[in-house]
């Protein structure tokens, strides 16, 4: 089955799962992370003790409120029986001929594959030590890895789950990061009659100062170029109007 486009409902959106965290602060960072990008759902395999006094709590911001308090404990058997799972790792095969942790995804591809699928799916995510064992990887459906220096490869838990769900975060913020703090930029573009009226001022300063037509000509298709590129805000564009109407106005001033 395949996901409607756009962003995923609380109810169908995927959960995340980390097995026997060790850190408290762990745990939260992650909590908070899922509030940043739009994910509710925690999951606790074997965690340590979690109260409100705790790192948890602390790391946690304005998760403390819903994300981890709600965060419910299972068993590992039982989040494989009930999702479609994806395993996140550090290290992987390098080839086919082993598939423990072999073909795997990067989030961003992961990302794209899973909004095609419907099914209730699950963010497994590991140790912080040792992350998931070679067993438990054997029992997920995919798995999944964060590009990283071949150098050091091997993320902080509260790191690594940061960033994967960052990537993710379409499946429920949508393609176009709806809910999203973000301006958008297409409305925060200058009106074409200003950036226009940009360009007549600027052309007009050139012939104050540049007297060979086909100079004016190539710097003014320059301009064109630049600013089409640039995509100005209103104010950009009427700082930029305002700055050659004075420059041209300097070099050659009005008649009283």
């Amino acid at each position: 089955m395949t996901r409607e486009s756009g962003a995923s409902s609380p109810a169908d959106a995927p959960v995340v799962v980390v097995v026997e965290p060790q850190t408290p602060g762990n745990v939260g960072t992650i909590a908070r992370a899922m509030k940043n990008f739009g994910f509710s759902d925690l999951k606790l395999v074997d965690p340590p003790e979690i109260d409100r006094e705790s790192e948890a709590y602390g790391f946690a911001g304005h998760a403390r409120e819903d994300v981890l308090p709600e965060a419910d404990e299972v068993t590992f058997d039982s989040v494989v029986e009930q999702y479609h799972t994806v395993g996140f790792t550090a290290i992987t095969n390098e080839d086919a001929r082993r598939h423990v942790r072999f073909p795997f995804r990067t989030p961003r591809e992961l990302a794209d594959s899973l909004a095609r699928v419907e099914a209730p799916t699950a963010f497994v995510f590991g140790r912080e030590g040792t992350g998931l064992s070679n067993a438990e990887l054997e029992r997920l459906d995919e798995v999944c890895s964060i590009p990283a220096s071949a150098e050091y490869p091997v993320l902080n838990l509260g790191q690594a789950a940061t960033v994967a769900l960052y990537e993710l975060r379409t499946l429920t913020l949508g393609p176009d990061g709806e809910g999203t703090q973000l301006p958008d930029v297409e409305r925060e573009r200058a009106a074409e009659a200003d950036i226009d009226r940009f360009y007549d001022f600027f052309e007009a300063f050139l012939a104050r100062i540049e007297h060979r037509e086909h100079k004016r000509e190539k710097t003014v298709r320059m301009m064109r170029r630049l600013v089409g590129r640039a995509h100005p805000t209103e104010r950009e564009i009427t700082t930029l109007t305002g700055l050659f109407r004075k420059a041209a106005e300097r070099v050659d001033p009005p008649e009283s």
